[in-house]
């Protein structure tokens, strides 16, 4: 088992799975989010829904996790890698100049998508599931999911923060998500080139669809039934 966690390839499969809930992690939350848009009584339900179903929970807390260890693991990877090197950097001149802005900065983008993550915990896990969880009250419930996507994206500074994190995850997945696909198998020269077209269009459609959904909230159109 140690060998997987040494090995080169075992680290990429740890990277690529734990991708994998992550992209995972955001298609299931933006369906959610989709239910809001139209309208905020079924948001709620699916919320309440979620809350109270054990199996909702424990499979919605599996991607979580694997959305977390990536992040961490990529962290100790990143870590180890300049260890390694010790004080030898590349050279600037020496990159290839094909390879995207993405994969460099893998790591700052790491860092904005986890502090993101942060900020989403705080303003809707700790109000609405933990605040149930402890009995905690506020001026909005929590299990009013709608009220608390009125309220932070009603603040222009929030939007702004969550429009720079769903930047950040976009490019994230641009580059990851195809890279995953290929790490675990599919790595022939047909499908490189068409999994980098279908990484960029889940990325895109992720990002797209979360920035409508904050926007919307935030210019006060959403829900648009009730």
């Amino acid at each position: 088992m140690s060998s997987i966690f040494q090995s080169s390839i075992g680290r990429k499969l740890i990277m690529s799975i734990t991708g994998m809930c992550l992209v995972l992690f955001l298609i299931f939350h933006l369906s959610m989010n989709l239910v809001a848009a139209f309208s905020g009584t079924a948001y709620n339900a699916v919320c309440g829904f979620l809350g109270t179903n054990w199996y909702a929970l424990a499979g919605t807390a599996v991607l979580a996790i694997g959305f977390l260890l990536h992040i961490i693991y990529a962290f100790i990877l990143t870590v180890r890698n300049r260890k390694a090197r010790g004080s030898v950097r590349y050279a600037v001149e020496t990159r290839n100049s094909k390879v995207e802005w993405a994969s460099q900065n893998m790591l700052v983008l790491g860092i904005i998508v986890l502090v993101g993550l942060g900020l989403h915990l705080a303003h809707f896990w700790y109000h609405m599931m933990y605040a149930e969880l402890v009995g905690a009250e506020y001026e909005i419930g929590a299990a009013d999911g709608t009220g608390w996507l009125k309220y932070w994206f009603g603040q222009p500074l929030v939007v702004v923060c969550y429009l720079v994190w769903f930047v950040a995850i976009w490019l994230h997945i641009t580059h990851g998500f195809w890279s995953a696909l290929q790490t675990i198998g599919a790595n022939n020269l047909v499908w490189i080139d068409r999994l980098q077209k279908i990484s960029a269009w889940v990325a895109g459609l992720i990002f797209a669809g979360f920035a409508i959904i904050v926007i919307g909230f935030g210019v006060g159109i959403f829900p648009l039934f009730d």
